[in-house]
C-alpha cells in the first residue's frame, strides 16, 4: 500500500480530534501518524541515501538495492509483527495511550501491507522465519491486479479523508488533510502513468 494511504488510514483508525475527551489527543494523533509511517521509514531513508550519496538511480535501488541481504535485514526488524506487538504489549502497561497508537498503527500498516505485496513484501514474521508472503495481488504492479486495487485504495482514502476532516476543525489539520489527500492522488497519477509507460 502506498505510503500516504497508510497514515490517511492509521489517522483515522487512532488519531483524536481536537474536542476528543481527555488529555493528549494531539500527542495520540501524532503517535498514530508515526506509527504509519515507521515500517516504511527505512526504506525512505535507503532510497534517499543510495540515490543522493551514492548517485545509484530508481531503478537500481529498487532493482538491486531493495533486495540485497543488508536492507532486507533492516526491513525485517521494522515490519516485524513481534516487534510492534512487544510495543502494544507494553502500552496499556505503561499507561501510554500514544503508545498504543503508535503501535497499533504500525500494525496495520503490516496487516495492510501483507497481502498487497507480490515479489516485494518484507519477512512479518522475524525473528521467528525469514519466510516471505507472496501474494498474488500487488499495490502497484498491474501485471498482479493493482490495475483493479489501485482505485478501490484511492476510494478508501477519499471516504477517509472525508471523515478525517469531519473530525478535525481546526486549519493546521485540515492543511495536514489536504496535504495527504494530494499525495495519495500523486502517487495514484504516478503508478497509472508509470503501468501506461509514461
Amino acid at each position: 500500500m502506498n505510503t500516504p494511504a497508510h497514515l490517511i488510514i492509521a489517522a483515522a483508525a487512532f488519531a483524536r480530534g481536537e474536542k476528543t475527551p481527555g488529555d493528549g489527543a494531539r500527542a495520540v494523533t501524532t503517535g498514530a501518524l508515526l506509527g504509519g509511517f515507521m515500517p516504511d521509514f527505512s526504506l525512505y531513508f535507503a532510497f534517499l541515501w543510495s540515490t543522493l550519496v551514492l548517485g545509484r538511480s530508481p531503478g537500481q535501488f529498487f532493482g538491486e538495492d531493495y533486495f540485497s541481504a543488508p536492507l532486507q535485514a533492516v526491513f525485517a526488524v521494522d515490519n516485524s509483527v513481534f516487534v510492534w506487538d512487544a510495543l502494544l504489549a507494553v502500552a496499556p502497561w505503561a499507561k501510554r495511550p500514544v503508545l498504543v497508537a503508535f503501535a497499533g498503527a504500525a500494525l496495520l500498516h503490516l496487516a495492510l501491507d501483507f497481502p498487497l505485496h507480490h515479489d516485494d513484501g518484507c519477512p512479518h514474521f522475524w525473528p521467528l522465519t525469514d519466510w516471505v508472503y507472496a501474494s498474488p495481488v500487488s499495490y502497484w504492479d498491474t501485471n498482479h491486479h493493482a490495475g483493479v486495487f489501485a482505485p478501490l485504495e484511492a476510494a478508501l482514502c477519499g471516504i477517509l479523508l472525508v471523515i478525517l476532516w469531519r473530525r478535525f476543525a481546526e486549519w493546521p489539520a485540515r492543511s495536514a488533510i489536504l496535504l495527504a489527500g494530494a499525495a495519495q492522488a500523486y502517487t495514484f497519477v504516478m503508478w497509472n502513468q508509470l503501468a501506461a509507460g509514461g
